[in-house]
């Protein structure tokens, strides 16, 4: 039920506004001038407050301008007898939601409600997911290993060098690309992530560059690809160890002359890209295999960086794992499972080739297959 203050002089208004809105089933508090508005709001929550201009002690600007200091989130609908455009216009750059003349329109009240409740609904479900986000993309660990990554991805993010990220499979390479990404100056332009060991090899170039209508026989439309799609912002090219050496020669063009050409096109199209590339390949092996461009290799490994196999950080897995219990409680729904210390012990004596992927999917495991708490015997049994 959504919580409504009146914030009026007068009383017969506070009374009507009440009557109308319990009615409505919205659940209503008053306050009898512009400082009790203010004392009042500073002790409880409210989604909405209906708020007059003219008042004793404060004015309703105000009032306004100390709430939004009070909660950001807010939704501030302003009503006044003495309304002009001027002083909608000012209230409405101050902060509040809308200006509502007196006598209020009931229908247009309404409305008006309904609506500041979804811009409320929509800013905290965006803050819940950003949130979210931030958490799914922590670095976590305190070992001197993942320190280093840190501190090179510190350095190394709010420059434009590209970057190569090294390690086995699970160890978290996307992750270092996506904080490499987060802390650069092109954070607010996409994010755009190529698996190059899941495309066909005879896809890969459409995959990247985009292709014309026509091009081929299964192009009905014109595809535009993901490094116009990153552009402003960062391409990941992960398992680039997997790509053709016709694609790897394309990329190599991109990286020298900022363009591409669609497959099947003739045009030039400038981007601006920063790519970073992750293999779980030595990549100087394939070099001399013959299956890595010696060149395409010096021009995207400016900066490289190699992310530790959990074997070699093991003091971080009661962190990680206190991660993934957060983690997984927050989708189920459900309360936190505990883990004995003991557990965690046994834990840490694994050898995890499958790294922190492994360790993931095992944390989920228990917290289905065990009670509240995960013990020793429970880790024995089903890991």
């Amino acid at each position: 039920m959504a919580k409504i203050l009146i914030i009026d002089d007068e009383k017969s208004i506070r009374s009507t506004l009440r009557e109308i809105l319990e009615y409505e089933k919205y659940e209503v508090d008053e306050a009898i001038d512009g400082q009790d508005g203010v004392d009042k709001l500073s002790k409880k929550k409210f989604d909405i407050a209906l708020c007059d201009i003219k008042m004793p002690k404060l004015d309703g600007i105000e009032v306004l301008e100390k709430a939004q200091e009070i909660d950001p989130d807010l939704q501030f609908i302003m009503i006044s007898a003495h309304g002009s455009i001027e002083t909608a216009v000012e209230a409405v750059k101050k902060g509040a939601y809308d200006f509502i003349q007196k006598p209020p329109d009931l229908n247009r009240l309404l409305i008006a409600l309904r609506n500041a409740l979804d811009k409320s609904s929509l800013v905290t479900e965006t803050k819940i997911l950003k949130k979210k986000i931030s958490k799914t993309f922590d670095i976590v660990g305190e070992s001197n290993a993942i320190i280093d990554v840190k501190e090179t991805i510190a350095k190394v993010a709010p420059t434009e060098a590209r970057v190569m990220i090294t390690g086995d499979n699970g160890t978290g390479k996307e992750l270092v690309a996506r904080w490499l990404h987060l802390q650069s100056k092109r954070s607010k332009n996409p994010f755009i992530e190529v698996n190059c060991a899941a495309i066909p090899s005879e896809l890969i170039e459409s995959e990247l560059f985009g292709h014309e209508k026509g091009s081929f026989t299964s192009a009905i439309k014109q595809r535009i690809g993901k490094f116009e799609q990153a552009n402003g912002g960062t391409i990941f090219l992960d398992e680039i160890g997997d790509m053709s050496l016709s694609a790897q020669a394309k990329v190599l063009r991109v990286l020298q002359e900022n363009k591409i050409t669609r497959v099947g096109g003739d045009k030039d199209i400038k981007v601006n890209v920063r790519v970073i590339a992750a293999t779980n390949k030595n990549l100087k092996d394939e070099i001399q295999q013959k299956n890595f461009r010696e060149d395409l290799y010096h021009r995207i490994g400016v900066i490289l960086i190699k992310v530790p196999p959990l074997r070699e950080r093991k003091d971080d897995i009661p962190l990680l794992v206190d991660k993934f219990l957060n983690d997984i409680s927050a989708e189920y729904g459900t309360k936190k499972s505990a883990i004995e210390g003991k557990a965690l012990d046994i834990l840490q004596s694994f050898e995890w080739t499958g790294n922190i992927r492994e360790l993931r999917n095992v944390t989920e495991r228990l917290v289905i297959m065990c009670g509240d708490t995960i013990t020793a015997n429970d880790v024995k049994k089903y890991c």
